[in-house]
C-alpha cells in the first residue's frame, strides 16, 4: 500500500478518502495474508499517528520514512525502492502480490513478479494510474466509489 499515492489520487479525482477497511475486506477475502505493508511518510503529528494506528489495527505493518521538505518547496518521502525490495522478498511466500499505487515506476516490479509466476493485482485510481502499470498487472482493480469513504 503506497499510502501517499492512494491518498492524493483519491482526493484529487474524487475529493474523498480511500476506505482502507473496505479495501482490506475485498483484497483479503478467502485468502491467507503473508504480509501486508502500508508505506507512508511521517510528519510526526498526532492525527497522523492515529491514522497509522488504524492501519495497524486493520492488519498492516506500517513502514515510515521522515517527510522531507526541500528548500524549493518540493517534498520527498518516496518508498519505491522499499516497496520493490519487500515485494520481491515476500513474493517467494505468496501466489498473489497486491499493489495499491498508480505509480508507473512499479511496472518493472509487476513484470518481474509475473515472470516469477506470481499474480499481480494493482489497485489504483484509473485516471491517475500509469498505463504501463495497468498493462504490467495480471489484474487492475479500479479505485472507485466502492472503495471510498462515504
Amino acid at each position: 500500500m503506497d499510502v501517499q499515492n492512494v491518498y492524493y489520487t483519491s482526493r484529487k479525482i474524487y475529493q474523498r478518502n480511500f476506505d482502507y477497511n473496505r479495501f482490506w475486506r475485498r483484497a483479503t477475502a478467502d485468502r491467507e495474508v503473508v504480509k501486508a505493508f502500508a508505506y507512508a511518510t511521517d510528519r510526526g503529528d498526532q492525527k497522523q499517528r492515529e491514522f497509522q494506528n488504524i492501519l495497524r489495527a486493520i492488519g498492516f505493518e506500517v513502514k515510515l520514512k521522515p517527510f522531507i521538505q526541500r528548500a524549493d518547496g518540493s517534498a520527498k518521502g518516496d518508498w519505491d525502492v522499499g516497496i520493490t525490495i519487500d515485494a520481491l522478498e515476500y513474493a517467494e511466500q505468496a501466489d498473489i502480490v497486491v499493489l495499491v499505487s498508480g505509480d508507473g515506476d512499479f511496472d518493472l516490479l509487476a513484470n518481474k513478479l509475473r515472470e516469477k509466476g506470481k499474480r499481480v493485482e494493482v489497485y489504483g485510481v484509473p485516471q491517475l494510474t500509469a498505463s504501463s502499470l495497468i498493462n504490467a498487472a495480471s489484474a487492475f482493480i479500479s479505485i472507485n466509489e466502492e472503495l471510498l469513504l462515504r
